[in-house]
């Protein structure tokens, strides 16, 4: 068991190296033996983890972080791509978000919102996943989404210019900080000449979008 499975712990939480030569049921019951050895070490931690060593489908990598959770009682915050041009970004949520939490200055939202969906929040806020056109999203305080913006986002409720909104994909239907509003033809535009993930900012009175990491 120990072959197919190995954990390595970092800052922004572990990295779960699997054997890619033996079948995915193999892996899982290996898991399970090697977090239950460790679930007290790994009990109500918060964490973001990263599958190496075999490419894994979506409904592998949600079996994985169900047993994962099952057996410690950790609660993975995201799964770290290693996409070397996201990481830094994924590092900088982990890193900030974990931060909040531990201030209750802020909260998670795992999973995709939808046409429809409304998702309002009284502190910063981070979104695991994708705000889908017709969806939308309210913060007092800043919004982080680990995924593609296409609905609407409003940080900084309430006058707050200082608030930022950040996301890996940005053509928002509506984008406002604080009193502002940006012009959705602009930040399109702006989008499309901005590489990889971005934030938007405001700067003498107006909404720009600017690359997240260098």
């Amino acid at each position: 068991m120990d072959r197919l499975v190995t954990i390595k712990s970092n800052r922004y939480g572990m990295e779960l190296r699997m054997n890619p030569d033996v079948p995915f049921e193999e892996i899982q019951k290996a898991v399970v033996e090697k977090f239950t050895d460790a679930a007290g070490f790994f009990k109500n931690a918060r964490m973001a983890i990263s599958f190496t060593g075999r490419t894994l489908t979506a409904t592998e990598e949600e079996i994985l972080i169900q047993t994962i959770t099952e057996t410690t009682g950790v609660e993975l915050l995201c799964i770290i791509d290693q996409d070397e041009k996201r990481e830094l970004m994924y590092r900088s949520i982990v890193e900030q978000t974990l931060s909040n939490i531990q201030k209750r200055e802020g909260q998670f939202y795992k999973g995709t919102l939808r046409k429809r969906q409304v998702l309002e929040s009284e502190s910063s806020i981070v979104i695991l996943g994708d705000v889908e056109p017709g969806a939308k999203v309210v913060s007092k305080g800043n919004i982080v989404i680990v995924g593609d913006l296409y609905g609407s986002v409003h940080a900084g409720a309430y006058d707050n210019r200082d608030a930022y909104i950040v996301a890996l994909s940005m053509q928002p239907k509506r984008l406002c900080i604080g009193d502002i509003e940006a012009k959705r033809q602009l930040i399109s535009q702006e989008s499309l000449n901005v590489r990889g993930p971005k934030i938007a900012v405001v700067d003498g009175g107006r909404i720009y979008l600017d690359p997240l990491t260098d």
